[in-house]
């Protein structure tokens, strides 16, 4: 050891005549650079017991700014003093004090390293502080103000669990507690990898635990702010987050309008489909119609995404009786996407089926005809529709004429014959009942 010692002092002597005109290490320089010098052998000898005196000499004589490796080194040495003195609170408290110095100075006088030394901050708070969730919510949002994005995913979660905690002792307000969620998550948008896809995961989960996030309170704290600002795309969207994310939390107004205003604010066919959605559950027939049908409008959407659309346009329109709607979209439906034909056909002939026309005997009996083509096509189209499609056609034949009603009329089977009824019209043949 002697001879070690030897040789960093044979070491810093070379190196002192090199540095006499720079005064970074103060007025103590000589001194300075001696105790750096013997702590830095013992350091890179992993003789961190021996490096600790000499270390602490060197904190003591060298300006901060004068050699960021006194800093970033002396946080080693004062973990392993912490660790060392775990049963004596007092001195260990002041160790770790010393710790967060350390890291402080590093930001102050080396901020090119600001992120890093915040977030090793960050992580020695989590593992140092415990049972104060008043310093620990301090600490950690000042890291998170500070790094913002940058902030080691981790420490959004740490920093949310001391609010939450704070919340549930009734020294925060919920939508305080919502505000630090929202913002978390927004820092945690862009970032990648695991460790971030495991925070988002984990904030998700504690907010949901947190009772914050019941669809009731949201709504009680979300409503006032969006009746504030109507018309404020941002503000529209984190309330479609939070309400997305508290459960069974989208049949209300609230939620309607917020997505209203952000499809307003950057309209899309996923947005204009997302509100035919919302409008349907909540009985609005009209508007539901007018954002599908604007949705199958946009020319981003493909021929495929259209067919299925007027597809699902063509069913709502059927069960809200708009039936000329419903017949008018299955046709395209099936136009644009020949996998959608027999499903489009099936409905097609239901829709028939269930029209209920004016007029003679047969004017009123010629839909059934109709029905039964389309159910005809409907399993041509796609064979795992026979048995239901057959079903149908048994059930509609039922309602054909009679022979003689359909003679008074001059008509005759496998005559042609055009139905218009409810806005809606197909040529068909006659049948009768035999």
């Amino acid at each position: 050891m002697k001879k070690l010692i030897l040789i960093s002092l044979i070491a810093f002597f070379a190196g002192a005549s090199a540095l006499a005109q720079d005064d970074k290490f103060g007025p103590n320089k000589e001194e300075c650079l001696k105790y750096i010098s013997y702590y830095e052998e013992y350091f890179k000898q992993k003789a961190f017991d021996d490096a600790i005196p000499a270390w602490r000499q060197a904190y003591k004589l060298c300006p901060p700014a004068s050699r960021q490796t006194i800093l970033t080194n002396g946080t080693i040495l004062v973990r392993r003093l912490i660790s060392k003195n775990a049963k004596n609170v007092e001195y260990r408290d002041a160790l770790i004090d010393t710790l967060f110095t350390l890291h402080d100075q590093r930001v102050q006088f080396f901020p090119k390293y600001k992120v890093t030394a915040l977030n090793n901050k960050g992580q020695d708070i989590f593992n140092y502080i415990k049972n104060d969730n008043e310093r620990l919510f301090k600490e950690y949002s000042a890291i998170v103000d500070a790094n913002r994005e940058l902030t080691k995913p981790t420490l959004f979660v740490h920093q949310f669990n001391a609010a939450t905690e704070l919340y549930k002792d009734g020294k925060m307000d919920g939508e305080n507690l919502i505000n630090i969620y929202q913002q978390n998550m927004e820092y945690l948008a862009s970032a990648e990898g695991e460790e971030a896809a495991s925070a988002k995961a984990e904030l998700e989960a504690r907010f949901i635990q947190s009772g914050v996030a019941s669809c009731e309170t949201l709504l009680s704290i979300l409503t006032p702010k969006f009746e504030a600002e109507p018309n404020n795309a941002e503000l529209a969207g984190r309330i479609v987050k939070m309400l997305n994310v508290a459960e069974d939390c989208i049949k209300n107004d609230l939620y309607l309008k917020a997505v209203t205003v952000m499809h307003a604010d950057n309209p899309s066919y996923n947005s204009a489909y997302a509100l035919f959605r919302l409008n349907s559950v909540n009985d609005n027939v009209e508007e539901a119609i007018n954002y599908l049908e604007e949705a199958i409008a946009f020319e981003e959407s493909d021929a495929k995404t259209d067919a299925e659309y007027y597809f699902e346009l063509a069913t709502y329109s059927f069960k809200n009786g708009r039936r000329s709607l419903a017949f008018e979209s299955a046709v395209k439906a099936a136009e644009l996407d020949q996998a959608l034909a027999g499903k489009s056909y099936f409905l097609i002939g239901n829709i028939w089926g269930s029209t209920t026309c004016g007029g003679d005997e047969i004017e009123k009996r010629a839909p059934y005809w109709v029905a039964v083509d389309y159910m005809q096509k409907a399993k041509a189209a796609d064979e795992t529709l026979t048995e239901e499609a057959n079903r149908y056609i048994g059930m509609y034949s039922k309602y054909y004429p009679q022979t003689a009603d359909a003679f008074m009329y001059s008509l005759t089977d496998g005559q042609a014959y055009t139905v218009s009824c409810g806005g809606m019209r197909a040529t068909t043949v006659v049948r009768t009942q035999k």
